[in-house]
């Protein structure tokens, strides 16, 4: 089973980069988190004639998450974290799998609760994402997403440089290695690579050439349950779709796994 994470940042304007990585990677599910579209407005056409079914969890302009599937599923979930209704969860149950697209809020600037909102909404999200799971513990679980946080000190170009910024602070690292280990999830990424080869998925657009600087961070994420009923066979970061014309500034990870 070929499961694809990608944080397209705007199905409208990435739409036949998303149509050619379903063509060419034929995955048999593509979670993708920053549609930033309505349901309504979801470019579904072109998808479903490449046989794929569409969940999503959508709302103009921002957030938005997504589900495209090689299987019909009768219906999916929704877990509004932090009580908020932003689009930022979806869930689908296949073969007793619970398979998750999420979208984790980026923070802000200030790495400060008390003085900026955003960041303490990402803390509440992700301590909510603990209780959620572990609720859930007794399930198989497939986690995709957009997790905002690069949890290793060798998941961004430089720890010591960016220990105090959004995405790499200690507590966002700690907070969702608690949910990695309290919950028994594997790093699909992490079992199959690293370092010295490149463990980023996001760079900034700010560099007119990603690859020469490399300053990127490891922000995307594919977990799985640590049981015997799944097992994660092989996992890649796809930095080639960083290179295409209109690039996300996120590429996408993919892992393949197999239902023992």
């Amino acid at each position: 089973m070929k499961i694809i994470s990608w944080n397209l940042n705007s199905i409208r304007a990435r739409k036949e980069q998303l149509l050619q990585i379903l063509k060419k990677e034929k995955p048999d599910f593509l979670c993708l988190q920053e549609t930033k579209v309505t349901n309504q407005s979801f470019p579904e056409e072109q998808i479903k004639k490449l046989n794929y079914f569409i969940f999503k969890n959508g709302m103009a302009s921002y957030n938005g998450v997504a589900i495209l599937s090689r299987h019909n599923i009768e219906n999916y979930n929704i877990n509004n974290f932090c009580g908020k209704p932003d689009c930022r969860h979806i869930e689908l149950i296949y073969k007793k799998i619970k398979i998750h697209s999420i979208y984790v809020p980026a923070g802000g600037d200030e790495p400060n609760p008390l003085r900026n909102e955003k960041f303490d909404h990402k803390l509440k999200f992700l301590d909510e994402m603990l209780i959620f799971f572990m609720k859930n513990k007794n399930h198989n679980h497939i986690i995709c997403g957009d997790l905002n946080v690069a949890p290793l000190e060798d998941d961004v170009w430089s720890h010591k440089s960016l220990r105090n910024v959004v995405s790499h602070t200690r507590i966002e690292r700690e907070k969702i290695l608690k949910i990695l280990e309290t919950c028994n999830f594997e790093d699909t990424v992490r079992k199959f690579i690293a370092p010295p080869k490149n463990v980023f998925t996001w760079w900034s657009y700010r560099s007119p050439d990603f690859s020469v600087n490399n300053r990127g961070r490891r922000l995307d994420h594919i977990w799985i349950s640590k049981n015997s009923f799944l097992k994660s066979n092989s996992a890649s970061i796809m930095k080639d779709y960083r290179k295409i014309i209109k690039p996300s500034d996120h590429v996408p990870i993919c892992a393949n796994i197999s239902i023992r």
